[in-house]
């Protein structure tokens, strides 16, 4: 399948990947004030394109649920996620917070809970502030400038609209005929053209990419689901970023392979999607379903959590067959 063959010279000019330098953060295509970067390429057109060929009889769920002890990027000693309960039904009769007495604390048996972890927990989306170059971040936001003493206020998950798009599977775990990819395999262009070729699918500008390594069949189990992960490489990262996807996602925790190949670089997969090309990241996505179905192109719908200036934010994207 020809993914070159839907670049035209028009939306060339709109890919930022064409227009990026390495290790440096790129200038918008979309202008000096855009904070979303790929994202632009989805519009009324394209999304009523992609709902006309949606079939909702048929939901699949892309997430996973967040739980106590769950694995998750937590190798910088962030937050893993904790929940408690701040209201409980025996409780709320003996404190009587509401000072309601306690006959209508029995009756209305009142439970409340706060949550606490890393925003990049679970299924989640990173947005283009999570990584970049030299203190920038895509578009050429300097931490200096734009970074204040609780968020950055440029290029948050708030920022973020609701994603209808036309999403593809690349399963690369079936392709090589396992269940799950070696230890930190790198998925390079030619596992992604093949996985195109065998599935018989396009790759188009607008498309949501996600890919299949098989770690989800380890998940829970953090022991085996954390350590080396399978992923993509730059090189299979700068073929997807230039056909024009949007948003590039993966099974795993961290989207890119593990322990990284640059020697100079540990996150060379990020820092290039997020800070060269504007494409934002998904992670931790179940695609166990898709692939059991064999469902390699489907109606992707996608919308985060408006953290402000948040770095990433949790998804519960869901897909929908074409008909």
């Amino acid at each position: 399948m020809c993914s070159e063959c839907f670049v035209t010279a028009a939306m060339k000019s709109r890919i930022a990947a064409h227009g990026a330098a390495f290790r440096k953060a790129t200038a918008s295509p979309f202008g000096s004030d855009d904070e979303i970067g790929m994202l632009n390429l989805v519009d009324a057109a394209s999304r009523q394109a992609i709902m006309d060929r949606a079939d909702p009889t048929k939901i699949y769920d892309l997430s996973v649920d967040n739980f106590v002890g769950m694995p998750g990027w937590f190798g910088a000693e962030d937050q893993p996620y904790q929940i408690w309960m701040t209201h409980t039904p025996e409780g709320e009769k003996i404190d009587d917070i509401m000072r309601v007495g306690k006959e209508a604390n029995d009756l209305v048996s009142y439970s409340g809970d706060s949550i606490s972890m890393y925003t990049h927990t679970g299924t989640h989306i990173d947005a283009l502030n999570h990584f970049g170059y030299d203190g920038k971040i895509f578009n050429g936001f300097s931490a200096k400038e734009h970074l204040g003493s609780r968020a950055w206020r440029k290029s948050g998950a708030d920022k973020h609209p609701p994603i209808v798009a036309r999403g593809i599977m690349l399963d690369v775990a079936a392709l090589l005929g396992v269940d799950v990819l070696p230890p930190s395999y790198g998925i390079g262009e030619a596992d992604l053209r093949g996985c195109l070729k065998h599935q018989r699918v396009e790759l188009r500008p607008g498309d949501v990419v996600l890919i299949r390594t098989g770690r989800m069949r380890l998940w829970p189990d953090r022991a085996t689901y954390l350590p080396d992960p399978p992923g993509l490489n730059r090189e299979g990262a700068e073929f997807l970023a230039k056909a024009g996807a949007i948003i590039i996602g993966a099974d795993n925790h961290c989207l890119e392979q593990a322990p990284s190949a640059d020697p100079e670089n540990w996150q060379v997969v990020h820092t290039y999607l997020l800070a060269e090309a504007g494409v934002p990241i998904l992670e931790i996505a179940n695609l166990e379903d898709l692939a059991e179905d064999k469902v390699h192109e489907f109606a992707f719908f996608g919308a985060c959590i408006r953290f402000r200036g948040a770095t990433g934010s949790p998804m519960r994207p869901i897909a929908m067959p074409l008909r």
